[in-house]
């Protein structure tokens, strides 16, 4: 993989990074659920434990998003990047433009 197009994934991946950076919610959406009914019916309580629900699922998928993102600018770093884990191989360029954190050529990451 050449020079130019590590340095093109480098941009997409850090722009990713500081973009999520940005987003990071603000919220207490992740508090614990008070269940005192004497001021929060049924149906209010479930209502904010399913955004807590969300909140704490958007959470995780934002860390691993950002754990993939890190170990791609590793793998770039350490001259790895753009080779199948799996099979040593490289994987196509198109792929990697559509998700720069992916770590397996087409053929293994189906199990072909």
């Amino acid at each position: 993989m050449n020079t130019e197009l590590k340095e093109r994934i480098r941009v997409l991946i850090v722009g990713r990074l500081e973009e999520l950076a940005r987003s990071a919610p603000e919220s207490d959406e992740q508090a614990p659920v008070m269940l005192d009914q004497t001021s929060v019916g049924r149906l209010s309580r479930m209502d904010a434990m399913q955004r807590q629900a969300m909140a704490q699922e958007t959470a995780r998928r934002r860390s691993a998003e950002i754990a993939a993102l890190r170990s791609a600018l590793n793998r770039i770093n350490d001259e790895e990047y753009g080779y199948c884990a799996e099979c040593g191989d490289e994987i196509p360029v198109r792929r990697l433009e559509i998700d720069p954190t992916a770590v397996l050529c087409v053929a293994c990451a189906s199990g072909v």
